[in-house]
């Protein structure tokens, strides 16, 4: 029974180990070399990987609604932005992202500029959600500026 039980593991290691046929030619590894090149060059990151991301996603579900209509038109605004500006960097459009990211600051000035509007509870709310979103679409643009 032992034997039977020490054969069966050793059966399932030894089919379970996936080898790779070697390979000994020089273009398959200068072909590799200027494909790693070319993906250096774009913009693009797994948003669906990106903790970031993750939570611009998350903050754009949450966003909660406000007494100020105004407000709200231009949070509604500031999400469609966003939702476009995540897919621009997913799909490495560099000018669909750049230009997302103009419109991402105007909304976010223009929501600053309305602030003044809000009661204290909700302008402290929505200092919260901008604060967090600014946070995470930095270090997206960071992280996409490096890969440059």
């Amino acid at each position: 029974m032992k034997r039977l039980f020490f054969l069966g593991i050793l059966l399932i290691i030894t089919s379970s180990c996936a080898t790779e046929k070697l390979n000994m030619s020089p273009l398959s590894n200068s072909l590799s070399n200027d494909a790693k090149a070319e993906s250096d060059k774009n913009i693009s990151i797994k948003i669906s990987e990106n903790v970031n991301a993750s939570e611009i996603t998350n903050l754009i579900s949450t966003f909660p609604k406000f007494s100020n209509t105004a407000v709200n038109e231009e949070v509604t605004n500031l999400k469609y932005t966003l939702q476009n500006y995540l897919y621009a960097i997913e799909s490495g459009n560099k000018s669909g992202k750049n230009k997302t990211f103009r419109n991402l600051e105007k909304s976010y000035k223009n929501i600053q500029k309305l602030r003044k509007f809000l009661k204290k509870d909700e302008d402290e709310v929505l200092n919260r959600y901008l604060v967090r979103l600014k946070t995470n679409v930095t270090v997206i643009e960071d992280s996409v500026n490096e890969k440059k």
